[in-house]
């Protein structure tokens, strides 16, 4: 049977007036600020008139260690919000957009996939609203300010050697992590040592998906601390005086984006902090709304559930108040198989003894998540090759762990495949069996909060950190920001720092690299193992099969 690939159908799709849309949530031409016909941002003003509005269910989809067979997290985010709205719920999706780094270099886009997709497909993997491009502009004049001021007399006395503000970039380009600014001579200013990181990666992305409103994200960047002096006093966004031109920048950014599922349902997509390196979640802003127009509400945390979801938890929950009524798994019979031992060119053969062998850190999730007071729900991400043999050793494992797994057809069917699913998500959300709480208090030490999750989470013996990161962390406490929570920047493939170890590892250490201070967005940044804040490009990035056909249309997009 030959499938058709994610970009042909979203081509096909028979999408709606963005303005029909709206009226799904009540919202009102007037209040959609209309990106063509397809995609529209949605006014502070219509977002400020729904704050009475009783809360919706909150439902997070999260997934086990991404493996290069599959999983599927974003596709059963959007193909669930399908099959509420299905069975007869008030749904919407939340979910984060495209960097144009993983599109051009081996992950590939954020959309969804087959027949469980948000549109328009090509736009929201490419340049959408522009709200990346703003924050990339928004960090780099803070950069360009810090530069200007120390190159007209430096009257706040900053340390050059200690400029703690890389600049960014939204793609992979590991030649820009570590570079040196201002060579050429006395015109262009103080040489120095510098960087890059990705523009996910940005304070002011992290800002913006946390923030409340304009007034609130003005004064969080103006709380960043962007350098030190030689007595090591902070200096911040607002001593450059950079914040309120940085917010200007950002005010249409800041409005959540509305589009629509291939089945004309409601999704907003805004903000997209990877969770591998930052606190992988979609906007505060974006969420909050939603679920003041929807019964139940869809979103999704990046990668793994050690980190998407523990971020979602421990960060996002806890700074705006949010408190998740179910947390959907999300599994694939493939990636069970290897992480169970057996190689991708072989996951097209039943092997039941495998399937159990990998199902390891399928259970290792399942406690996590349960730890946090949620109850939850696998959803096997069904593959063509899957047997019946090894789907069901999969719900035969789960229902030992005191869960229950459901397989999802949402792929290949749309709502249609995903309607037992969002069945049995409903009935657990309304029955507020939930008793959802952060794993670690904010009174406890940065280094403490740091093992909290390494131990309980990761299920480390260990975390490794030399005496000038621990001093750095107690210096933070002394200065007040001791109450932050922690935001782990960690390898995704693993529950340790080595990308190799699958399963569910013991008996090993987490080293910590280094540690940033995030005052504006609110955690402290633990760099672990080998993980870049720069992703580079892949040996063949996908760049390389990405053009434009003779009809003018893209090809290569995934």
């Amino acid at each position: 049977m030959a499938f058709k690939t994610d970009i042909q159908i979203a081509r096909e799709a028979k999408k709606k007036p963005i303005q029909e849309i709206g009226k799904i949530l009540g919202i009102s031409s007037d209040d959609l600020l209309p990106y063509g016909h397809d995609k529209a941002k949605v006014s502070q003003s219509f977002i400020d008139s729904v704050q009475k509005n009783k809360d919706g269910k909150l439902i997070l989809v999260t997934a086990i260690n991404p493996t290069p067979a599959g999983e599927g997290k974003t596709t059963t985010t959007v193909g669930l919000g399908d099959g509420l709205n299905r069975i007869g719920k008030k749904a919407a999706v939340c979910i984060r957009e495209a960097s144009l780094g993983p599109n051009f270099g081996m992950k590939g886009g954020a959309a969804g996939g087959g027949y469980a997709q948000i549109v328009p497909m090509e736009e929201m993997n490419l340049h959408f609203t522009g709200d990346f491009h703003a924050i990339t502009s928004a960090h780099n004049l803070l950069s360009a300010m810090i530069d200007n001021h120390i190159y007209w007399g430096n009257a706040l006395e900053i340390d050059t050697r200690r400029v703690v503000w890389r600049r960014v970039l939204d793609m992979n380009d590991r030649a820009l992590r570590t570079i040196t600014a201002s060579l050429g001579g006395v015109a262009n200013g103080f040489p120095r040592e510098a960087g890059f990181d990705i523009t996910v990666a940005s304070e002011v992305m992290a800002i913006l998906c946390l923030a409340k409103n304009l007034k609130d994200l003005e004064k969080r960047l103006g709380d960043m601390i962007v350098a030190y002096t030689r007595e090591r006093k902070p200096i911040y966004a607002r001593d450059i005086k950079a914040d309120g031109a940085m917010t200007v920048l950002l005010k249409d950014a800041m409005q959540p984006n509305l589009v629509q599922t291939l089945e004309n349902n409601p999704a907003f997509v805004h903000g997209g902090p990877f969770a591998n390196i930052a606190h992988g979640c979609n906007s505060v802003i974006a969420t909050t709304t939603a679920l003041k127009l929807a019964d139940y509400v869809v979103t999704e945390a990046g990668f793994g559930a050690d980190l998407g979801a523990e971020k979602f938890m421990n960060i996002k929950c806890r700074k705006a108040g949010l408190a998740p009524s179910c947390v959907v798994l999300v599994a694939t019979v493939r990636a069970m198989k290897m992480n169970g031992g057996i190689a991708k060119a072989d996951l097209g053969t039943e092997n039941v003894e495998a399937v159990g062998k990998g199902c390891a850190n399928l259970g290792r999730h399942i406690e996590n998540l349960k730890s946090f007071g949620v109850p939850v729900v696998v959803a096997i991400n069904h593959f063509v090759t899957d047997t019946e043999a090894e789907v069901e050793a999969v719900k035969a494992y789960v229902k030992g762990q005191g869960s229950e797994a459901i397989l999802s057809r949402h792929w290949e069917l749309g709502s249609e495949g995903s309607a037992e699913l969002a069945t049995r998500v409903a009935e657990i959300a309304d029955s507020d069996s939930a008793n959802f709480a952060p794993i670690y208090p904010d009174d406890m030490p940065l280094f403490q909060k740091i093992e909290t999750i390494a131990k309980r989470i990761y299920r480390a013996d260990e975390v490794l950190a030399d005496t000038k990161i621990r001093n750095q962390l107690k210096e933070w406490e002394e200065q007040g920001y001791g109450h932050l929570p922690v935001c782990m920047a960690k390898t995704q493939y693993s529950f340790t720092t080595d990308p190799e170890r699958r399963g569910a590892p013991t008996g090993f250490s987490v080293p910590v690299r280094e540690v940033r201070l995030s005052a504006g967005a609110g955690f402290v940044v633990a760099i672990c193992g080998e993980i870049m804040t720069m992703p580079g490009l892949p040996r063949v990035p996908s760049a390389e099969n990405i053009r434009l056909n003779a009809d003018g249309d893209v090809e290569g997009l995934f």
